[in-house]
């Protein structure tokens, strides 16, 4: 989906061909989705920082994770809303979401969804692709 964002860190499509992996590449620069229950961050609960795979800005903390249940790691809130940006998606038919990237390289990282019932302090599950992330586990 081409909305005119010029991402701050920008590269050619064999660029990010070369730093990504084919799973990488498929969901990060072609809004794919991994498969439920196979990431490695699904259930993890290590302190630290998730970044961006592709560009390695810091998007989320362990802070802000939380157990889901959906097969895919969940977080209630970003690092900060800057690290994000959000864009209507209807791929699906009938059921409209809000898909989740990085605000600096545009890549997807998954979508966010509100209202579930989850007892978080915004009532939101940003259902992330754990091949999005890179955990940067906290020291001390």
């Amino acid at each position: 989906m081409d909305d005119g964002y010029l991402a701050p860190f920008q590269l050619s499509d064999d660029q990010w061909r070369a730093r990504l992996d084919t799973l990488e590449y498929e969901v990060l620069r072609n809004s794919g989705t991994e498969r439920p229950f196979t990431g490695e961050y699904t259930d993890t609960e290590t302190a630290g920082t998730y970044h961006c795979r592709a560009c390695d800005a810091p998007l989320f903390t362990s802070t802000e994770k939380f157990h889901s249940h959906c097969g895919w790691p969940s977080f209630f809130a970003p690092l900060a809303e800057d690290r994000v940006r959000y864009l209507e998606d209807h791929s699906i038919p009938g059921r409209p979401r809000v898909e989740v990237r990085c605000a600096n390289c545009d890549s997807h990282l998954g979508h966010v969804f509100e209202g579930e019932g989850y007892d978080t302090p915004t009532d939101l599950r940003y259902c992330i692709n754990s091949v999005c992330l890179r955990l940067d586990e906290a020291q001390g």
